[in-house]
């Protein structure tokens, strides 16, 4: 099975596929790490029609008797970080001796919140000093490391926080540094109704949060030229 880049689509439509084995599909090709577990699709599409039911809606109109299981089938992308550990995107490191900020910037992503189920969408930067035996782990696990944490319903604070203590956790690093910037829709379509504000989180973690120089050069260098708009 093919592995694809951060923030790309899996190759081909297993996404919408059917039959034996199509929870796990989009799962395996979005993270490359094969998930524990299948989410239960007829128990989701069950779900889907009460919803139906609550807001009046009749799910035999032939413009919806499809969309409950299509929603199941789209979980499977959405939703595939609860299937699979974030550190076992981890599992490569290489021995380059390197003892310098390793940063990769505006990786995107998308999340759902989940106290309304909507989506916030964003860009993370994230970077870490390497640990005593100068270890570095491939760029793109990196960017998958994100889009898995992402992948669920969660809050920014907590993807920006287990980013980056699953990052500390496996690599040992001597610093990290994660910054993590969205728009979130349930404030943007809803509630107060301010689309285009931005949330900003930040984990820092080791030398780079002690020493007050080497977190103001990482933070320059995350944010300071940073001016490539949301939209």
């Amino acid at each position: 099975m093919s592995d694809v880049t951060t923030g790309g689509a899996p190759e081909g439509n297993g996404a919408g596929a059917d039959g034996p084995g199509s929870s796990h599909e989009p799962v395996r090709t979005l993270t490359g790490v094969p998930p524990g577990r299948p989410f239960d699709h007829e128990r989701i599409a069950r779900g889907v029609r009460e919803i139906f039911a609550g807001l009046g809606l009749d799910d035999d109109d032939p413009r919806l008797a499809e969309t409950p299981e299509r929603v199941a089938r789209m979980y499977d992308e959405i939703f595939a970080g609860l299937l699979v550990e974030p550190a076992e995107v981890l599992d490569v490191v290489f021995e380059e001796g390197h003892d310098e900020l390793v940063l990769i910037k505006d990786i995107p992503f998308a999340s759902t919140c989940e106290h309304h189920l909507v989506p916030f969408v964003g860009r993370a930067h994230v970077g870490y000093i390497p640990n005593e035996r100068g270890q570095v782990t491939g760029l793109s696990k990196l960017g998958r490391l994100v889009d898995l944490v992402a992948k669920r319903p969660s809050l920014q604070e907590r993807i920006t926080t287990t980013v980056a203590d699953t990052l500390d956790r496996v690599l040992e690093p001597r610093g990290v540094l994660v910054i993590v910037e969205a728009e979130h829709l349930c404030m943007s379509m809803r509630g107060i109704r301010k689309p285009g504000a931005m949330t900003v989180t930040s984990a820092v973690r080791g030398i780079i949060r002690e020493d007050a120089a080497t977190r103001a050069e990482a933070m320059s260098l995350a944010l300071g030229s940073n001016n490539r708009s949301m939209h």
